[in-house]
Order: structure tokens, then C-alpha cells, then sequence
């Protein structure tokens, strides 16, 4: 019997989940397992996810409905959330740590948040999970950064500086299609200030939301390898979130890293959130991903908890269909083993330490 190949995940959004959860006991549901949610800790022993980047995400204050259900059909342009203030995003991102930190504190060391790599490696040795905190658009930090500090020593490591919104630091691309990514402008004073003080506290800086205008404006004040925690190719899927192969050079030509975003609007052609969305497509993405950046820059970004995956992976646990469907096209055990979890820790040694 083939071994399972273990996955260290670019992107999830379970925290927000826990969040928003109607659960008396969230961690307890986490830790145990649960039918709800694509990543539980039953579910990653499963499909053999042994940690990632997780997000703390701030969701509008009033979500409007069926945000995902509008993106079908081909064509679309869903109306994005009001910005937030930063108290808002606060509250919901101090209320997000605190439950990753309660779910460290009751999970008898089945759950670690680790800040370095070596961290990272060790956590996976003894099985536990390892976690690297991500902000997922940084409302919650005030321009002068001091936030920032507060977070990078609650164990932030990561962050991506605009989800779809505009925020002080700049703007995100918005859920359009069919669009290329240049559909705004890039960083703010307070942005490229952000991405300095990333670099000096080793800090990841994700490119997953950021305009076409923000990424050249990353790319040029970066000391850091560009990484894209959670994007696909937009040759395959003409989403704004998607990278194009000028971008993807750029983060080839800078040793940096893209991790495959499993939500189907991302991978489909028509970009509708289905989950009747073969894994085929998967499978091309990747292909597509290793021809513009070669074999030790891309990785998984899967986006769970956050979007619509395809229904032969449904969750966490169903995350080794993926690789049986690579072996079956010929992918070594080297290449599946990068893939899964050796370049994202590969790449965290270079960004995180």
C-alpha cells in the first residue's frame, strides 16, 4: 500500500469557521471532530494534514447572503462587503487567536503554533499540527503598525496585506469574471511601510488578493522571496485572483512559492463554485504551475472553510485523492513529497526562518 503523502497547507480558513460557529464548544468540536467544516483535527490525521498557514480573517459585519452562490454562470460581479473599521477587524481577529490559542492550550499537544520552521518540522515529528498564524487582510492594523507588533509576538508569521476589500495599506482584487487582475490601484504609503516592516521581522507577505498594481509594487520594494499562499493560473481560469505568467515568472525569478487554491471558481473555466468540479482540473493547474515555476515552487493552498472545494476531495480528509491522481499521471514520489509539504517548509525556512 502506497504511504499517504503529508500536506502542510498554504491557506485555511477553519478559525473563521470556529468564529462564526453556533457551537457551545467550538474547540471541543475541532479537536474531536465534527460533520461540519472541511478541517477538524479527526479529519487531518485522515488525509494526512499535518499543519499549515491558518487565517485570521475579519468577515463584514453584516455578510451579505449567498455571497458564493453569485459566482456562476460564466460572467459575474459580486457586490463586495463596506470596508471595515479597524475596531471591527480587531474584534473579530483578537476573537479568532483566542481560539486558536484555547485549541493549543486543550489539545494535550495534538495542536502547536509554531514561529520558526525548525518549529514547524518538529511539530510534525511528534504528529502534532502545526500552525502558522496568517492575517488575511490587515484592518486590524493601524497605520502606524503597532498592531503589528502585538500580533508578531502572539505568534503572527504571515499576512496577506488586502483580502478583496480596500483597506489603509491598499487594494484586493474584487470577485469578478472573466477579468484579469488589474483592476485597482496598489499599495498606500501605509502599504509599502507594512511591507518593509514585514521584511525586517521575517514576516511572509501573501500576494493571494493583491491587485495586479499591488504585486509589482511588492515585487519592487520586497527583499523577500513573492509568494502567492492561495492562487492558480489565469491562462487555465480567467479569474482576478489568478496569476498571470508575467507574475508567475516574477515569482519563479524571486524563489518564490504559489500553493493551489482548491475552490472550483479558481480552478473552472467558466469560474462558478461547483462542487461537481473534477479533480481533473486540479491535476492541470498543477501541471501548468510546475511548467512556469518548476518543481520547488509550488504547493498547496487549499483554501478550506473558505470556498467550495471539488466533491472528490470534499475535506481535509479526502486530500489524498489528489495525490492518487497525480501518481496516476505519472508524478514521482519526490515530486508528490515537495508538493505536499517540502517546498512550503522549504520556503518558510528562507521567509519565516
Amino acid at each position: 500500500m502506497t504511504a499517504s503523502v503529508p500536506v502542510f497547507d498554504g491557506h485555511n480558513d477553519v478559525l473563521l469557521r470556529l468564529y462564526k460557529s453556533q457551537s457551545h464548544d467550538p474547540v471541543s468540536d475541532f479537536l474531536t471532530g465534527e460533520a461540519a467544516g472541511h478541517i477538524d483535527l479527526p479529519k487531518a490525521k485522515a488525509g494526512a494534514f499535518v499543519g499549515g498557514l491558518f487565517a485570521l480573517y475579519s468577515p463584514a459585519a453584516q455578510a451579505s447572503s449567498g455571497f458564493m452562490a453569485q459566482m456562476t454562470g460564466g460572467r459575474y460581479a459580486v457586490p463586495l462587503p463596506e470596508p471595515l473599521t479597524m475596531d471591527e477587524a480587531r474584534n473579530s481577529v483578537v476573537a479568532e487567536l483566542a481560539i486558536l490559542l484555547q485549541l493549543e492550550r486543550a489539545s494535550a499537544g495534538a495542536v502547536a503554533i509554531c514561529t520558526t520552521t525548525a518549529e514547524i518540522r518538529s511539530a510534525i515529528e511528534r504528529k502534532a499540527l502545526a500552525v502558522v498564524v496568517h492575517l488575511e487582510g490587515a484592518e486590524a492594523i493601524d497605520a502606524e503598525l503597532r498592531f503589528l507588533d502585538v500580533l508578531y509576538a502572539a505568534g503572527l508569521r504571515s499576512i496577506g496585506p488586502v483580502w478583496s476589500r480596500t483597506n489603509v495599506f491598499g487594494h484586493g482584487v474584487p470577485f469578478h469574471f472573466p477579468s484579469g487582475p488589474d483592476l485597482g490601484d496598489g499599495l498606500t504609503a501605509a502599504g509599502e511601510r507594512l511591507i518593509g516592516a514585514c521584511n525586517d521581522l521575517k514576516i511572509l507577505v501573501d500576494l493571494s488578493h493583491i491587485t495586479e498594481k499591488g504585486f509589482w509594487d511588492v515585487a519592487r520594494l520586497s527583499k523577500a522571496p513573492l509568494v502567492a499562499t492561495h492562487s492558480n493560473a489565469h491562462a487555465l481560469c480567467p479569474s482576478p485572483r489568478n496569476l498571470t505568467d508575467k507574475q508567475l515568472a516574477a515569482i519563479r525569478d524571486t524563489g518564490g512559492m504559489v500553493g493551489l487554491n482548491f475552490a472550483t471558481c479558481f480552478l473552472r473555466p467558466d469560474g462558478s463554485m461547483r462542487p461537481d468540479t473534477g479533480i481533473e482540473l486540479m491535476v492541470q493547474q498543477i501541471d501548468y504551475l510546475l511548467e512556469k515555476l518548476g518543481e520547488d515552487h509550488v504547493g498547496l493552498g487549499s483554501d478550506f472553510d473558505g470556498a467550495v472545494v471539488p466533491e472528490a476531495i470534499d475535506s481535509a480528509a479526502g486530500l489524498q485523492a489528489l495525490f492518487v491522481a497525480l501518481r496516476d499521471k505519472g508524478y514521482s514520489e519526490t515530486l508528490l513529497g515537495k508538493l505536499g509539504a517540502g517546498n512550503w517548509l522549504d520556503l518558510l525556512q528562507r521567509t519565516i526562518g
